[in-house]
């Protein structure tokens, strides 16, 4: 039996899981020289390549070894921390930033986000070049900074604790790479304007949000908030009430631009650019062109620059004639994340995202194909006496079936990881994505072509493409109440040692890797493996309760 989505080759991870293994290592043990780390990756590189053709086994070696090492050397550099600075107290600081990153707030005179410090006073000169996270105020009269602009700022710099608690914003911003945080801080000057790109991007982010408004804002206000946050990621548009009901039901991905969102995107890209029958490089650039607007406009988060990493790496092989094959481009979309942002590695926003579409292709597309072979309702009965009945129950089962196993795999990564990052285990997940997912890309193509409308001048359209995701949205809200109702939907846990988590995800991910590798065999356990591994850490490694 030929499996399509079986057979899938990623050389590029035998580079990638032990350069990944080495960021862990260098998270966790003495810090070292970053030269001398460096030297010993080379040396295991040239033994590596030396040993190609004559002894293949000293080959993965050296090579993994050599991965490992430069792992452990990109950890130290971009996590250097110097021992004085660990017994600096809070003190007031005179610095000159550019801001990278900025975080959407409620407070209209307040701007947070991410810097990287330019100038400093003289006896804080360490610190030039480092990021840190800044919360400052600016006059009601002045604009807030945008990316890219210069300013100078005065306020209380605070280093974070070396060891932040798992679930706190410390934490955060220390898997970010930071090792300050500014607070309480005022605008003083802007040394240099934003670029006009970034004027031209928070410009067409206003835009955005007022097409996403047009004719529904003024009556369903709480609709246009969730409209927003799911196609813009503005969370803060998100009532309180609402937050919680997502939370609980495990569906609150919904509102990070991740894969989802820039894979349905995409796709629509794909087919409108079709109907043009452009030439290959000019679809795959235009394509490409419009979807990082579409990022660096929504603001560059991490999640969807990784999801626009990976829709290139898979879409590379429409321009090169080449077979898609997604294994491959998720491998390199990791690579080239880790190469560049090492600390990305620790985030939730990372293992969660990377970790759910592993399981995807590794288990949940395999499982899917597995049940569709076995689902054949009317065999018995000729295709041409099949009636519309028939042919509903057939595309209805089988478009359930797909579902549930997309489903079922993504639930063994986000019962880990909602464990680990959130303190809460929601068995009502699996049930709640499946009814909102298939309604969620209803809603971002919905919003897109309400986009596309508002863009080219045509506002009826886009009103009436609001009013249509408007009706999805509603039944979304009064399905997640119902669900968040359930009896035992969700419940407060936490792992009994801080290790079990990263250690119970990594091993799930090496189980589902070398099942597919040897193809689900009953041999090895068939499809049985990852959900033991998933049940033995809830029983044994799990509390849960408050």
């Amino acid at each position: 039996m030929t499996s399509r989505s079986l057979g899938h080759r990623a050389p590029l991870l035998w580079l990638v899981l032990p350069y990944a293994l080495g960021l862990a290592a260098g998270d966790l043990g003495e810090k070292f020289a970053p030269t001398g780390l460096l030297a010993a990756a080379g040396l295991g590189a040239g033994l590596a390549w030396l040993a190609a053709h004559r002894r293949p086994v000293l080959w993965a070696a050296a090579l993994g070894a050599s991965a490992f090492l430069a792992g452990v050397a990109n950890h130290s550099l971009h996590r250097s921390r110097l021992p004085v600075w660990q017994e600096l107290p809070p003190r007031e600081a005179d610095l000159v930033l550019r801001v990278d990153r900025v975080f959407a707030g409620k407070h209209a005179q307040r701007v947070t986000g991410l810097a990287t410090v330019l100038g400093t006073d003289p006896h804080l000169r360490e610190l030039r070049g480092q990021p840190l996270y800044f919360s400052v105020r600016h006059r009601a009269e002045e604009p807030p900074p945008l990316r890219s602009s210069r300013i100078r700022v005065l306020g209380v710099l605070e280093t974070l604790p070396a060891e932040p608690a798992e679930e706190s914003f410390d934490a955060y911003l220390s898997g970010a790479g930071m090792n300050f945080r500014l607070a309480r801080g005022q605008l003083t000057e802007t040394v240099r304007p934003a670029s006009r790109y970034r004027v031209f991007c928070a410009g067409m982010l206003d835009r955005f949000n007022a097409i996403l408004g047009a004719g529904v804002e003024a009556k369903r206000p709480e609709l246009t908030g969730v409209l927003r946050a799911m196609l813009l990621g503005q969370k803060q548009a998100l009532g309180d009430g609402q937050r919680e009901l997502f939370r609980h039901s495990g569906t609150m991905h919904l509102f990070a631009i991740s894969g989802l969102h820039i894979g349905v995107i995409a796709a629509g890209l794909h087919a409108l650019l079709s109907l043009l029958r452009l030439p290959r490089p000019v679809h795959f650039t235009a394509s490409l062109l419009i979807l990082w607007l579409y990022v660096d406009i929504t603001g560059t988060m991490p999640s969807a620059v990784r999801a626009f990493i990976m829709v290139a790496a898979f879409q590379s092989a429409f321009i090169f004639r080449l077979p898609g094959n997604p294994l491959a481009a998720l491998a390199a979309a990791a690579g080239i994340v880790l190469l560049f942002a090492p600390m990305q590695l620790f985030s939730a926003s990372f293992q969660m995202s990377y970790g759910i579409v592993a399981a995807l292709l590794l288990l949940g597309l395999p499982l899917a194909e597995t049940w569709l072979q076995r689902w054949r309702p009317f065999a018995a009965l000729p295709a041409a006496a099949h009636g519309w009945h028939h042919r509903l129950i057939n595309h209805g089962g089988r478009a359930l079936l797909g579902m549930l196993a997309i489903g079922v795999a993504s639930i063994t990564v986000s019962a880990l990881t909602g464990i680990q990052f959130f303190r809460l285990f929601t068995p009502v997940a699996l049930l709640a994505n499946l009814a909102l997912i298939p309604a969620a890309v209803l809603v971002i193509l919905g919003g897109v072509a309400s986009l596309l409308c508002g863009l080219a001048g045509f506002a009826l359209g886009s009103s009436l493409c609001n009013h249509a995701t408007g009706v999805v949205l509603a039944a979304m809200d009064h399905a997640v109440r119902r669900l968040a109702e359930l009896p035992g939907g969700h419940w407060p846990a936490a792992y009994h040692a801080p290790w079990i988590g990263p250690a119970a995800l990594a091993g799930l991910l090496g189980v589902m890797l070398a099942a597919y590798g040897l193809g689900w065999t009953k041999r090895t356990g068939g499809w049985w493996p990852p959900f033991a591994l998933v049940a033995l850490v809830l029983i044994f490694g799990v509390k849960f309760g408050p």
